[in-house]
């Protein structure tokens, strides 16, 4: 923020309609996010748009490191972040052949990644169905269900998973919807308590 390594204000807003034109010609498709990197990629000081980015970058890295400081925005983020790099863990350990994509063509890259994050969130509904049952059934019997404890269950459990057994596709729909709802009634929930 303060002496030589301050952000260059006066270079952004020199190229802020260049900037803006930019970010436009990306989002309307009529330029690739891959053209624009090879353009800016070289690192080369003396182009003026990659100068006026990396300032802009600088200045928006700025201030989100100082909306950090704020105790309720970091838990949010540490826990967004875990929950996403359990995904990431999830999916990963899901991966057939590896973790590497053995092809430099961007299309299969494209569908190696959307198959395996479609595998994962199947993998993860059918999970996140067997623990509603498996709570509806408790309850059901009339045993107290703490909703803490069913909180600390994750979905990305894997030792029930057959990872490289037979896999059979059924496109028919079942006879019966899988159930959903986690029926607890407060009775259920809060029966430990009231005893």
């Amino acid at each position: 923020m303060f002496g030589d390594e301050a952000v260059d204000w006066a270079l952004i807003e020199a190229h802020w309609t260049d900037l803006l034109r930019t970010a436009i010609s990306i989002r309307e498709n009529r330029m690739s996010s891959v053209t624009l990197l090879r353009r800016l990629g070289n690192h080369s000081r003396k182009n003026r748009l990659y100068r006026a980015f990396r300032e802009l970058g600088r200045a928006i890295r700025t201030i989100t490191l100082l909306h950090l400081s704020e105790p309720q925005l970091r838990e949010q983020i540490t826990q967004v972040t875990n929950r996403n790099e359990a995904f990431h863990g999830f999916a990963d350990w899901l991966m057939f052949g590896g973790k590497l994509i053995g092809h430099n063509d961007p299309d299969y890259q494209e569908k190696v990644i959307k198959f395996n994050e479609l595998l994962a969130n199947c993998v993860m509904y059918s999970t996140a169905l067997d623990i509603t049952d498996a709570a509806n059934d408790i309850a059901a019997e009339g045993h107290p269900v703490d909703l803490d404890d069913l909180a600390t269950v994750s979905p990305y459990i894997t030792h029930t998973v057959r990872r490289f057994g037979n896999w059979t596709l059924n496109l028919t729909p079942p006879d019966d919807t899988p159930n959903t709802r986690l029926d607890l009634e407060p009775r259920v929930l809060f029966a430990a308590a009231l005893a």
